[in-house]
């Protein structure tokens, strides 16, 4: 568990870097499986795999081939790997997002793995997280950890201290649901952001209102985040899983109190990416409609 100052701290700036997380074979355990879905990559040449709602699990960049792997984004691996399960139900990652989170108990809402191998195009355009996966209150923490090492070059996540303090800005732009804060936010808000960085088995705590955004990897080391995402217990999802997952709503600390709770926030629901993630939303490839 963590100390009354980190949460202090994580309240105050909207994120928290805690180290050592897990240990040592338990990283290797995540790394192996990711190794494993990397290498498996080689033969496809796009998106493969299915999940829950029909959408492929695994997804490549657009510079994947063979011989130069791009898998970006493989999701709901709690429901293929053990490891990712232990990890997201009952490690000191689990125990400290309820921690963060605080109340009568925290839900796992669901999970994704987000890598950036070396030399891949794989950005993220800044936005908050609470615009995808809004609920009936903002109770929310996003757990990254880090299974690889994290540095300040090779594509760290961004953040502005802070800015979850501050309003939801719309992703909606020409009525389409873009998963990214319009240019203007950016050249206002984001142009001393703080990135976050450790060695594996780190793991940054984010508020779901939090800006952030990541860079690609320029460089030769890998940079493979494992997210998962807690909300309160008595927060209601007001919008589809992005992720959906059959693991969806389990309680992993706390308990149950049959209550809902309500704060006041003005939000459009978000589109669910016909594609395999939100990178095609980003990107503005995806064709889905509201």
């Amino acid at each position: 568990m963590i100390e009354q100052w980190q949460i202090d701290q994580f309240h105050q700036d909207g994120f928290l870097v805690v180290e050592d997380v897990l240990a040592a074979p338990e990283v290797a355990a995540l790394q192996h499986d990711f190794d494993q879905w990397v290498q498996d990559s080689r033969s496809q040449a796009q998106a493969w795999g299915e999940t829950l709602d029909g959408r492929a699990r695994f997804d490549v960049e657009s510079d994947h081939r063979a011989d130069h792997p791009s898998l970006r984004r493989v999701a709901s691996p709690t429901e293929i790997s053990p490891a990712y399960r232990q990890t997201a139900f009952e490690s000191r990652m689990a125990e400290i997002a309820g921690q963060l989170i605080g109340g009568t108990g925290t839900r796992f809402h669901h999970s994704k793995i987000n890598s950036k191998l070396p030399h891949t195009a794989t950005q993220v355009k800044w936005h908050q997280d609470f615009l995808f996966t809004p609920h009936s209150n903002d109770d929310l923490v996003t757990a990254l950890l880090m299974v690889s090492e994290v540095t300040a070059q090779n594509g760290p996540l961004k953040v502005v201290p802070g800015s979850h303090k501050g309003p939801l800005w719309s992703h909606w732009h020409d009525e389409r649901f873009t998963g990214a804060v319009a240019d203007a936010v950016v050249e206002e808000h984001c142009q001393a952001p703080v990135a976050c960085f450790g060695p594996p088995g780190s793991v940054c705590f984010m508020h779901t209102r939090l800006l952030h955004a990541s860079s690609p990897n320029h460089t030769e080391d890998p940079r493979t985040l494992f997210i998962s995402v807690y909300a309160a217990e008595d927060a209601l999802p007001l919008a589809d899983n992005p992720l959906p997952s059959e693991h969806a709503g389990r309680l992993v600390a706390g308990c149950e109190s049959g209550l809902i709770r309500s704060t006041e926030n003005h939000v459009r629901l978000p589109q669910k990416p016909k594609g395999a993630s939100f990178f095609v939303q980003q990107a503005g490839t995806d064709l889905a409609t509201a």
